[in-house]
C-alpha cells in the first residue's frame, strides 16, 4: 500500500514519487521549471550537518530544499 507525506519526511536513500506541490510554495514555480512536477520520481541523497536544508535527486538534478519548502510537497512511496 501507498502512503502520502511530505517530502521532508522522505528518508535519506529513500525514492518516492511527487504527487502535489501545494500553491502557496513561494518557490512553486521554479521548482516546475526544474521539473518536480506530479509523476517525478524523487530522492533524498542526503542533508546538512544540522539536518537543514536537504539535497535531493530530480530528474539527474541535486536541489537543496529547506524543510519548510519541503513540507509543501506530497509524495507517495515507490
Amino acid at each position: 500500500m501507498k502512503s502520502e507525506n511530505n517530502l521532508c519526511d522522505l528518508p535519506i536513500g529513500e525514492k518516492a514519487t511527487v504527487n502535489y506541490i501545494s500553491d502557496r510554495l513561494s518557490i512553486r514555480t521554479r521548482l516546475m521549471e526544474l521539473g518536480l512536477i506530479e509523476g517525478t520520481e524523487v530522492s533524498c541523497i542526503g542533508a546538512s550537518p544540522l539536518g537543514d536544508p536537504r539535497a535531493y535527486m530530480i530528474r539527474g538534478a541535486v536541489i537543496a530544499l529547506r524543510s519548510e519548502e519541503s513540507k509543501s510537497i506530497k509524495i507517495r512511496s515507490v
